[in-house]
């Protein structure tokens, strides 16, 4: 035990913030950088239903399509739980946000266990969102089809 602890002191001791930022990053583009062929994949997900939290979602995932540019990225959010609530157009907040996003490809799919679980169909949702049977395996699916799953 005393030799673990000797270990981890003198790790911790011989990290400074230098060594860390030593880590070099790709600029601007990993190889292969995205093509229009060979789009970046991006998942993103959302599981809130504060209004602050689904607009620093709705953000991030406007920052992504604009780093990219809408030819070089496939962007989906995945809303389940809460976060379906701002896909719904009886009350979403961020009504214009979604349909600006759906216009430009970006692909938006509401739970629907949890419309389900609302009492809710998919005819409730915003014109342009579709449905995924389950939001979390939904993500699993898309990470394990190649996609870089974010959460915001």
């Amino acid at each position: 035990m005393r030799s673990v602890l000797f270990v981890l002191a003198f790790l911790l001791a011989s990290w400074t913030p230098a060594a860390a930022q030593s880590v070099s990053m790709p600029a601007p583009f990993a190889s292969p950088a995205p093509t229009l062929d060979h789009p970046r994949k991006v998942v993103l997900s959302l599981s809130e239903r504060d209004p602050a939290r689904v607009n620093e979602v709705l953000s991030n995932l406007g920052n992504v399509q604009k780093f990219y540019g809408t030819d070089n990225v496939e962007i989906a959010l995945v809303a389940y739980g809460p976060g379906v609530h701002a896909l719904l157009k009886a009350e979403s907040t961020v009504r214009a946000r979604i349909s600006s996003l759906l216009a430009i490809g970006v692909n938006i799919l509401a739970c629907d266990a949890t419309l389900q679980t609302l009492h809710l169909t998919a005819s409730d949702l915003i014109p342009g969102v579709r449905t995924t049977p389950n939001g979390i395996p939904a993500l699993v699916e898309f990470q394990a089809a190649g996609w870089y799953y974010v959460r915001p």
